[in-house]
């Protein structure tokens, strides 16, 4: 399996928090089901300084890069709009 650090920033516009906040659920359970098949590894939201949402960062693993694009075009905020810009780079845990 190669792990990937998957960085995605939310749009900024006016409606974008709601966006976020109406598609989370789904996200949420999409990455669930994600870490019940050991693809995530660890993830969670970007803050900005008040605290407030902006983006997510995930470490995942998958077969192939096409793959990990096959499940995020799936994503809910993917589809809801919620993130502009991702970034996926080759990633390697360090055993600790």
């Amino acid at each position: 399996m190669n792990q990937y650090l998957i960085t995605a920033y939310d749009y900024t516009d006016a409606g974008a928090l709601a966006r976020r906040l109406e598609a989370r659920a789904s996200h949420l359970e999409g990455a669930h089901q994600l870490r019940q098949t050991g693809n995530l590894l660890f993830g969670g939201a970007i803050l900005n300084d008040d605290g407030q949402m902006i983006g997510s960062m995930m470490v995942v693993q998958f077969e192939s890069l096409e793959t990990l694009n096959a499940w995020k075009e799936q994503d809910p905020y993917v589809l809801q709009r919620v993130w502009e810009k991702v970034e996926i780079k080759p990633f390697r845990q360090a055993a600790v």
